[in-house]
């Protein structure tokens, strides 16, 4: 019967095709197994709503769903938990790393300046104090102004993320740094890079920060 039901949803036949269900009924299920297995990535159309712990005050319900599009499928489904915010934790870079202890990643890094400009970065692994620069090309920045666009990785260097005691850096050529925070998170800059090919991801090179939050998504 269950069947039939599925038939009648699917395909809303007259009665005189109804007699016929059973048979075309099992084809057609045939197929809907068998066509979604080249993409087991969700559909743009129907991505895989993300669970926050709690509400972004950075990005809204439909820039996050924009942006988990462009997540690694080995994140997707995964909950959001916002491990650091300025607005609760301080405008501390070592607050940051404090929070990330414990945490192997990865992490969504979400910024809004003064102007109000959305932007950042995910990173592969956790953000930590480190000698030299360290994660993988999954690594990418992004912005919204307004649309999103996202810089991936252009395999040319791999300068990922680099964490000192007094800035954290993201993305480097040249001696610029697609994204770099100050250690008291409150200045920031952005420059072209070679790491990712980004534009600039705040409306100028040098912003000051309004809001910071360091998501885990595991």
């Amino acid at each position: 019967r269950m069947q039939g039901l599925r038939w009648r949803y699917t395909r809303l036949p007259s009665q005189m095709e109804d007699t016929m269900s059973g048979e075309e009924g099992e084809e057609e299920e045939e197929e809907e197994e068998t066509a979604p297995a080249p993409a087991p990535a969700p559909a743009p159309e129907d991505p895989v709503e993300p669970q926050l712990t709690e509400a972004s005050q950075v990005l809204g319900a439909s820039e996050i769903r924009q942006l988990s599009l462009h997540l690694p499928a080995r994140v997707t489904g995964h909950p959001w938990s916002l491990v650091f915010c300025t607005s609760r934790d301080g405008f501390s870079l070592r607050s940051l790393y404090r929070q990330m202890e414990g945490h192997s990643g990865p992490v969504l890094l979400l910024l809004r300046d003064q102007d109000g400009q959305m932007f950042g970065a995910f990173s592969s692994s956790a953000l930590r104090l480190s000698k030299g620069f360290y994660g993988t090309g999954e690594t990418f920045l992004f912005s919204f102004s307004p649309q999103l666009k996202v810089f991936k990785w252009t395999g040319s260097n791999s300068f990922f993320v680099k964490g000192d005691l007094d800035s954290l850096m993201m993305g480097s050529g040249s001696g610029q740094f697609g994204l770099w925070l100050d250690g008291d998170l409150y200045h920031g800059g952005s420059h072209p890079c070679a790491t990712f090919n980004n534009e600039v991801l705040a409306r100028r090179e040098q912003f000051c920060i309004k809001e910071l939050e360091a998501w885990v998504l595991s």
